[in-house]
């Protein structure tokens, strides 16, 4: 391997049934800022069937290029498919770096892709730099159960991959009329398919995606029990925001798993997001901590939280997030 000839970043652009996966745009936004710094081009990787208009989509959001692989076999995610046509162009066109969203489906695509191109990969990125000379990607993740960040880098393979958290980047908007859209032929043979999607059964429960929300208000272990956790969501209801916990919360049983915020649930960067009865472990920081305003909720004034909070308010749950929702309310019904 010369790895001279590698250059150029990537981006895996993931979509479900004709969406593109808000991560994928928030990678863009970084490889955007990435690929200047190194001088190289910016490409989308796009897979699927009849998604001729999400490629404009991605010019939109910083891409340079977008190669389009369509093909029925590609309308739903497979690994092997998907890994098959990824490692193709990867050892035809030779990219330096590959960013893929930290997904149930970029945790499983991410590593076969690796282990294919005999190549490294840091999971879970929360941080991303890249040395100018030499091209080298300096990939910061959580280690040790949260209780160190470890910047990790594979100086001796191509292409450089890392999985990324959704909500860690910010998306872009950029002028899409210099963006190349190319469309890449396909080639599946039926051992390459491995598996085939047979029937897609959609889970009934109406889940909020809090990586999406605006205002937070998020409960832990001193919210006590799952009937206090009815305060929460009646502030969130008067805030048009949702509720959200601590794994403390989820593991208790008092919100589903879908709203914890994390290491090891979502990162989420809501304009506020109200912390109560949460003590500012560091797992739990890495998932809120770039949040524009922090209001913490906790009769521990010694609590982390606390300190990391531009607002601290040291009481009772059950008094204090009533009165917040009340003065909510009165401010909203003053307009």
């Amino acid at each position: 391997m010369n790895i001279e000839d590698y250059k150029g970043v990537w981006v895996f652009a993931e979509q479900r049934e004709g969406e593109l996966q808000k991560v994928s745009l928030e990678l863009l936004g970084e490889g955007r800022r990435i690929a200047d710094e190194l001088g190289v081009k910016l490409t989308a990787l796009l897979l699927g069937n009849n998604i001729d208009a999400l490629a404009k989509t991605l010019a939109q959001h910083g891409a340079d290029e977008v190669l389009v692989a369509d093909d029925k076999d590609l309308e739903h995610y497979t690994t092997g498919a998907y890994t098959k046509v990824i490692c193709d162009l990867a050892n035809e066109r030779k990219p330096g770096i590959l960013f893929v969203g930290a997904t149930f489906i970029g945790r499983d695509l991410g590593p076969r892709v690796a282990a294919r191109l005999s190549t490294g990969l840091t999971a879970d990125c929360t941080s991303i730099e890249v040395e100018v000379e030499g091209g080298a990607l300096l990939a910061t993740r959580p280690a040790f159960g949260g209780n160190l960040m470890a910047t990790i880098a594979c100086p001796d393979h191509r292409p450089q991959m890392a999985t990324v958290r959704p909500g860690v980047f910010a998306k872009i908007t950029t002028d899409a009329a210099n963006c190349k859209i190319e469309k890449v032929e396909v080639k599946l043979a039926e051992s390459d398919i491995m598996t085939k999607v047979l029937e897609i059964v959609k889970s009934k429960k109406e889940i909020i995606d809090i990586a999406e929300a605006d205002f937070i208000v998020s409960g832990g272990r001193g919210v006590g029990s799952k009937e206090n956790f009815e305060l929460l969501k009646e502030l969130a209801k008067a805030l048009d925001g949702t509720v959200a916990g601590s794994r403390a919360a989820v593991e208790n049983g008092w919100i589903d798993g879908a709203y914890q915020v994390g290491q090891t649930g979502k990162t989420v960067r809501p304009q506020i997001y109200i912390a109560c009865g949460i003590s500012g472990a560091i797992q739990h920081v890495a998932g809120m901590q770039e949040s524009d305003l922090i209001i913490a909720v906790n009769k521990d004034d010694s609590a982390p939280i606390m300190k990391l909070a531009d607002y601290a308010i040291v009481g009772d749950i059950a008094k204090v997030v009533p009165e917040l929702t009340a003065q909510v309310k009165e401010i909203k019904n003053a307009e």
